[in-house]
């Protein structure tokens, strides 16, 4: 499928006349007439999804003839805490910017009507590239709140005193832990491709000799980049301190509960002494013939499943 905007009074807008009067071309999921339809209006190739998934950075960022191609990991569906990782192309020329992929990363909805809403000023195929990288690094420092939101609510959960009856469900926690793992791991491996495109991108408006405020706007998203990266690394040392705690509150738990087995044991050892001793089948045993013998015997063990219970108590082992 092909999305394409127009700019009309330098706002970006919806496209339907023909693909060569339009600015942006989004190709959604292509097929073979649809990248021939548009190779045909560029005079260039456009990647197909074997070269985007190409992981040498030669192959991410370079210019061939007059066209330049980028490409960035980007995420989808990453509200349910299990993102849809995959490679967005972006294909810049002097008069228009064309972008492909097979997932649907939320920007790529948002931020056409957005600019258009709030008269985003787009001069060209370049400026409309900073908008839209501007609109991805936006959405990345988006997931990234809510990722150190939900550990730090994790994190109190976690630590807050267990009320009594009721035990936490460690094994929730670790799957939450996971999942947060794995959102922020996917995070800071989407912003290292965007780390290098953003660069590559200030290094070819440098060359090109941009209106400096374009320039400026590169360094700006260059700048931010480098700083979610740096919030995605502490994220990433606040996960790991959860899951060390974690599994550690485990730990307790598991020897506390080894440790009423001890003490029960130990309790119930003398007992099950006293027991075994009068269980014994000899024919001359004094304590069968007793009146209170019974009495005596049952007296003896709980006397000595007391006693071991007491100093426990008292030297505070329970």
């Amino acid at each position: 499928m092909i999305n394409s905007y127009s700019l009309q009074n330098g706002v970006l807008t919806p496209h339907t006349g023909s693909l060569d009067t339009a600015i942006w071309l989004d190709l959604d999921s292509p097929n073979d007439e649809e990248e021939a339809a548009v190779e045909a209006v560029l005079n260039c190739d456009i990647p197909t999804q074997a070269e985007m998934n190409e992981i040498e950075i030669s192959s991410r960022l370079y210019t061939y003839d007059h066209a330049t191609y980028m490409t960035a990991i980007l995420p989808a569906n990453s509200d349910g805490g299990d993102p849809l990782m995959g490679p967005v192309s972006f294909v810049l020329t002097a008069t228009h910017l064309v972008t492909v992929r097979y997932h649907n990363p939320r920007v790529f909805a948002t931020f056409p009507p957005r600019a258009q809403a709030t008269k985003i000023e787009i001069s060209g195929a370049d400026s409309c590239l900073l908008a839209l990288m501007e609109a991805i690094i936006d959405r990345q420092a988006d997931i990234l709140e809510r990722a150190a939101a939900e550990i730090d609510m994790e994190s109190r959960g976690l630590f807050q005193p267990k009320q009594r009856g009721k035990s936490k469900d460690y094994q929730k926690v670790l799957e939450k832990i996971g999942q947060m793992g794995n959102l922020n791991s996917n995070i800071r491996d989407s912003l290292l491709t965007l780390e290098r495109l953003v660069t590559y991108l200030g290094q070819l408006l440098t060359k090109h000799d941009v209106n400096p405020d374009m320039r400026e706007r590169a360094r700006t998203l260059s700048s931010d980049v480098k700083s979610l990266t740096d919030h995605a690394n502490f994220v990433a040392s606040k996960i790991t301190f959860l899951l060390d705690a974690t599994l550690g509150l485990i730990g307790i738990e598991q020897n506390g509960i080894f440790k009423i087995f001890s003490v029960v044991s130990v309790i119930f050892l003398p007992p099950t002494l006293i027991a075994s001793m009068f269980g014994m089948n000899f024919t001359h045993m004094p304590e069968l013939a007793w009146e209170h013998g019974y009495a005596y015997a049952v007296g003896l063990m709980i006397t000595f499943a007391v006693l071991p219970y007491l100093y426990f108590k008292f030297k505070k082992w329970l």
